[in-house]
């Protein structure tokens, strides 16, 4: 087994330009469950790259601290519940603190219909789940998940090896999984899978994940609200979250020197309005 690339074009044609009959809920409402007092950090990235991605609003829902730094850097952010096309969840917590009242807003997410992205500390909810889920793992997690669906672990060794992991993960919850890593794997129940290689090694750096989960969940909230919601168009979404987060990890590099230099979560996430533009004016192949 082989998947495709995906490519720019590709991602290209999962995007959509806004035209002068849209406002903020048909450009797609994120709603993000993210971070702690913990890690309040990753609410801030995720919410940054969910706005640089070119969504049309974010709603944040989230411990105080995080919340006020959310604010702090995106004062635009609308922390009240209401109307969402897609969910992320998980990013910057640790199931083992999960408070019941934190895990009872987590199950009702997963039992909605609207789209989910599940990242880190809401994976073993996955079994769960009812909604639609987009699941972004790196190797470790994706082992946990695969162990919280009842499923023996696998070697992940090699591209191929993590390509057969990522199709069986995926049929077996009935989603998508974006598995991390040097090559990323996208693969949506059904048999559909893509790998995405744009980006650079400086992207292996703290909060990078968090900044994906952002995109992701901006991708797929524009979808839905465009009506694309079936698995392989959640797929899509993932991919093109994946390309653009490796692109804007690129650009950000080479602002730091012609052959490329270290970055932070928030450069990538800076770097994103400039890979989205370039992408949209057919100026990326």
């Amino acid at each position: 087994m082989t998947a495709k690339d995906w490519s720019g074009l590709d991602a290209a044609r999962t995007l959509r330009r806004p035209t002068a009959d849209d406002d903020k809920y048909s450009r797609g409402v994120v709603g993000m469950r993210t971070g702690s007092t913990r890690y309040p950090g990753a609410a801030v990235l995720g919410v940054e790259a969910a706005w640089r991605a070119g969504t049309g609003m974010v709603r944040y829902l989230g411990p105080a601290r995080a919340q006020d730094l959310v604010l702090q850097r995106r004062p635009e952010t609308v922390t009240s519940d209401g109307r969402v096309q897609a969910w992320v969840i998980g990013s910057g917590t640790d199931a083992t603190e999960r408070e019941p009242c934190e895990a009872a807003a987590l199950r009702r997410i997963l039992s909605g219909e609207v789209p989910v992205v599940v990242d880190a500390g809401s994976l073993d909810l996955v079994p769960q789940a009812a909604a639609p889920v987009i699941v972004t793992p790196h190797a470790r997690e994706m082992a946990r998940l695969r162990d919280a669906l009842g499923m023996s672990a696998v070697a992940t060794t090699d591209v191929d090896a993590r390509e057969r992991a990522a199709c069986e993960t995926a049929d077996a919850f009935g989603g998508v999984v974006l598995l991390k890593g040097a090559v990323t794997i996208v693969a949506a129940a059904g048999g559909w899978v893509r790998r995405v290689s744009a980006g650079t090694p400086w992207l292996a750096t703290a909060g990078t994940g968090d900044v994906l989960g952002g995109v992701l969940g901006a991708v797929t909230a524009g979808a839905v609200a465009a009506g694309r919601s079936g698995v392989e168009e959640l797929g899509a979404c993932a991919a093109t979250a994946a390309w653009l987060h490796g692109r804007a990890g690129t650009a950000a590099s080479l602002a730091h020197g012609g052959g490329g230099g270290p970055i932070t979560a928030l450069d990538v996430a800076d770097a994103l309005p400039g890979v989205v533009s370039a992408l949209l004016g057919d100026s990326i192949a």
